[in-house]
């Protein structure tokens, strides 16, 4: 399985260009995303993964994404390779984006109102939410 959820902040503006071939729309940008752990006396630290976005994925980032704001993305991570002019070959992993979200709140202070939190549940501080809740062992079916 192949499959990237990822949050994190655009650091610049989408950008567009059309596939030579069928004139297909290709936006990309890139994310920093914030590492779960701090070290003690270190600033946190961040990575910075490249996205893509086709067609009409790809036409709502160039048009509603902005340096700055923080999304979600889900997708899946691709490699592929090519030989530049001098015949150097060039190496490239990135996200190809599938779905993606508005993550910031719609007014600042607004509780839950990011549509990536009303998606996946809200998050724990240090990371996404499980999913799973406790339960006594009533709850329990057997």
């Amino acid at each position: 399985m192949n499959k990237v959820i990822l949050m994190g902040r655009l650091t610049r503006d989408p950008e567009v260009r059309y596939t030579q071939t069928n004139n297909t729309l290709v936006a990309s940008f890139s994310l920093a995303v914030n590492r779960r752990f701090v070290r003690q006396g270190e600033e946190r630290q961040a990575d910075f993964i490249n996205i893509v976005a086709w067609s009409k994925t790809g036409e709502f980032c160039s048009k509603y994404f902005k340096k700055g704001q923080q999304v979600g993305v889900i997708g899946r991570i691709q490699t592929r390779t090519w030989d530049d002019d001098q015949g150097v070959k060039h190496y490239v992993t990135e996200v190809v984006a599938e779905e993606v979200y508005f993550a910031d709140s719609k007014r600042e202070g607004e509780v839950g109102s990011s549509a990536f939190e009303n998606t996946f549940g809200t998050t724990m501080p240090g990371g996404m939410d499980t999913g799973f809740e406790a339960s006594s062992s009533d709850d329990l079916p057997f």
